[in-house]
């Protein structure tokens, strides 16, 4: 049990540090005082208080975490602008987030997920100037019979050149991009005999099971994959290569993302595409996180990388309570050039906390499902 929630304690951490921290240093550089600085949440373990007032903490509840602005009667940065100018003076103003410029609040909001993003890039960084980047050209060794590969036109040798738009440029792209295909069809142009051909191939939904136990659809076409001429090329990067292919993975994950939660709510009225069962909340990640970190420190470094991609973006989406959320409202509000009252903000965030509560009841469901599949069956 302890291989499984110390790795997810100390991913949990970074990611949810660097993330508040963002907010903290936009907030400090703006002139809004900071209270509290809390990772976890609930009750205060263990903390201190520094010299600018703010209480840096460790909270009993090892899940999330915040950032308190002077001024905030909860966690959620909500506020009412008359309230405040009735309770604090015109000195004690100045450090309120409420009353200041537009620009400043988003840019605060805004600092979290950028935080994460700029995390994801820094390990990406490191990882391709000191480790390396694989660039072994990838072709196909077999294709199965009958498989839908053979059937739409795949054959032995294609070298792959890209899937669904997607550039390959190693073996890993073509198994990640095919993986992470969302449409009917999935469009191949191979090299075949120094001839590119564009073939779009309709893959198998396989029911199978993850690492974990947990059931999925796995899309298959039916072949294996080689290296082209038993070429392997695993490359270390100078900067300017390793910022390019580093800014480029997170683009590329920010955009699968964003795809498959489409997808996903989609589906819901029956349209979409994507396995809802493969939607997870904090068991799921300890499961991942545990068992990537006994693979070795590299990729255990790798998924804090693509798990804070996932952070930044969720707080991204436009949903109250978030920082996509406020800051949509902010910048209505920017737009209206009026202020929201007070009872339109409660029922904006009423309708928050209840779209955040059924997603963390979904992603515990399937998490506690996740878990007597994977130790039970």
């Amino acid at each position: 049990m302890l291989t499984y929630i110390i790795p997810f304690l100390i991913l949990l951490t970074i990611v949810v540090f660097v993330h508040e921290y963002g907010h903290y240093y936009f907030a400090r550089k703006f002139g809004v005082g900071v209270t509290t600085f809390s990772i976890g949440m609930g009750n205060e373990l263990f903390g201190y208080t520094d010299k600018n007032g703010t209480r840096w903490r460790f909270s009993v509840i090892p899940i999330g975490g915040y950032v308190k602005f002077f001024g905030d009667h909860n966690i959620f940065s909500d506020f009412n602008r008359q309230e405040l100018r009735e309770k604090y003076n015109e000195e004690e103003q100045k450090k309120l987030l409420a009353f200041k410029p537009l620009y400043q609040r988003n840019l605060i909001l805004l600092g979290g997920p950028l935080a994460n993003f700029i995390l994801a890039f820094v390990i990406f960084l490191s990882v391709f100037m000191f480790v390396g980047k694989d660039f072994t050209p990838a072709m196909i060794a077999e294709v199965q019979k009958e498989s839908p590969a053979e059937v739409y036109g795949l054959k032995k040798n294609d070298v792959f050149l890209s899937i669904d738009e997607n550039k390959v440029e190693s073996l890993l792209d073509v198994s990640k991009f095919i993986t992470l295909s969302s449409g009917d069809f999935i469009e191949f142009i191979v090299l075949r005999n120094n001839d590119e051909y564009t073939l779009k191939v309709k893959p198998n939904l396989v029911e199978t099971k993850d690492d974990f136990g947990n059931p999925f659809e796995k899309r298959m076409v039916g072949i294996q994959i080689g290296p082209n001429n038993n070429s392997i090329n695993h490359v270390k990067l100078g900067p300017t290569k390793a910022a390019y292919y580093s800014a480029k993975e997170i683009i590329f994950v920010s955009k699968k993302t964003i795809s498959m939660v489409w997808g996903y709510i989609q589906k819901i009225w029956g349209k979409g595409y994507g396995d809802l069962r493969q939607l997870g909340g904090p068991i799921k990640i300890a499961q991942i996180s545990g068992d990537v970190a006994k693979m070795g420190l590299l990729p255990f470094v790798l998924i804090i990388a693509y798990i804070s991609i996932s952070l930044g973006l969720f707080n991204l989406f436009p949903i109250p309570l978030l920082d996509g959320g406020h800051i949509a409202l902010n910048t209505i509000e920017g737009m209206r050039g009026k202020e929201f009252n007070k009872k339109t903000l409660e029922t904006t965030f009423r309708i928050g906390i209840v779209v955040i509560g059924t997603l963390m009841a979904f992603t515990i469901i399937n998490d506690i499902s996740g878990y007597f599949n994977r130790f039970f069956n």
